[in-house]
């Protein structure tokens, strides 16, 4: 069961999806979930396909399009801001307490890729999720300060942010904005020294494995600047004491970052390494996935 539903990012209407159980009954009480989807991504792509199966297994579970983004509103579009993530995820929790059938004390929040970095960051300091797992997690702040866990030359990062301070400079004159890849847009862009992550994602977004309209694969460079700004990680080791649960695949080029989480939680913790699946393939491939979720299931009973 699947209801189109909608909530406000103060005067963003951002557009959701809520995932119901099986023989739902709005006479009870259910735990409920908030999932976080990846840059670039919609809620009817991986993260509509994990809430589907989460709700399968008795959580009540709200996926949405962020701020400015797919079928959200907000103005400027493709803008990728970080803060705004994290309380996209509050404001998904305060409507999941408005519904008569959850039970707001047993609220737990998932993500997917950089909806992993910001499930991690929203849990640091909203005590209403008792629990985080995620999936391929890819923090964007760390992420965008360098590549898959090496951190960039601060001359490049101060050279980006010339780039986005001059950008920013132009579009106040008028100029149009420019956009920025998540992954690449043509096969062309492809060749043998091309990471897993960013091959795979042009099969996932660009082709119709996974993609969808409302999913650009882009953002607004002027971004760049709120994404360097942003830490993910920052707080993990003194404020986030809820139970925390990484899966990551063991040919992710990704699972850097899992373990950097794990490394910092002094929590609850639990690292649980997919074998032989890489970042994109935890998205939706069945082999994969059917392991991810029955972890995640048994992992949120403690809601």
């Amino acid at each position: 069961m699947v209801e189109t539903v909608s909530f406000r990012n103060k005067e963003v209407e951002i557009a959701g999806h809520l995932h119901l159980p099986e023989n739902f009954n709005g006479e009870n009480k259910y735990p409920a979930l908030v999932g976080i989807h990846p840059a670039g991504g919609v809620k009817e792509q991986t993260i509509g396909h994990y809430a589907k199966r989460l709700a399968d297994h008795g959580f009540v579970t709200v996926v949405y399009d962020s701020s400015y983004q797919g079928a959200s509103g907000g103005e400027p579009r493709l803008l990728e801001d970080p803060t705004t993530r994290v309380e996209d995820a509050r404001c998904a929790a305060d409507f999941l307490t408005t519904l008569p059938f959850v039970d707001s004390d047993r609220m737990g929040v998932f993500g997917i890729c950089a909806g992993g970095g910001y499930a991690i960051s929203v849990a640091q300091t909203e005590r209403r999720f008792k629990a985080v797992a995620t999936v391929s997690a890819a923090p964007m702040g760390e992420g965008s300060r360098g590549f898959l866990g090496h951190l960039s030359p601060v001359a490049e990062q101060i050279g980006t942010l010339e780039m986005v301070a001059q950008q920013r400079t132009a579009e106040a004159g008028g100029a149009q904005p420019l956009y920025a890849p998540f992954v690449p847009e043509t096969l062309e862009e492809i060749n043998e020294s091309t990471p897993d992550l960013l091959r795979e994602g042009y099969d996932y977004y660009r082709t119709p494995r996974g993609q969808h309209p409302n999913s650009k694969g882009r953002f607004l460079l002027t971004s760049m600047d709120k994404m360097f700004a942003f830490s993910a990680f920052d707080q993990i080791p003194e404020l986030l004491t809820q139970p925390l649960l990484l899966i990551a695949g063991s040919k992710a080029d990704t699972k850097v970052f899992s373990d950097q989480a794990y490394e910092l939680s002094k929590g609850p913790k639990e690292l649980f390494v997919v074998d032989g699946a890489t970042h994109i393939a935890l998205y939706d491939v069945p082999e994969y996935v059917d392991q991810a979720i029955p972890k995640m299931a048994k992992f949120f009973t403690i809601l």
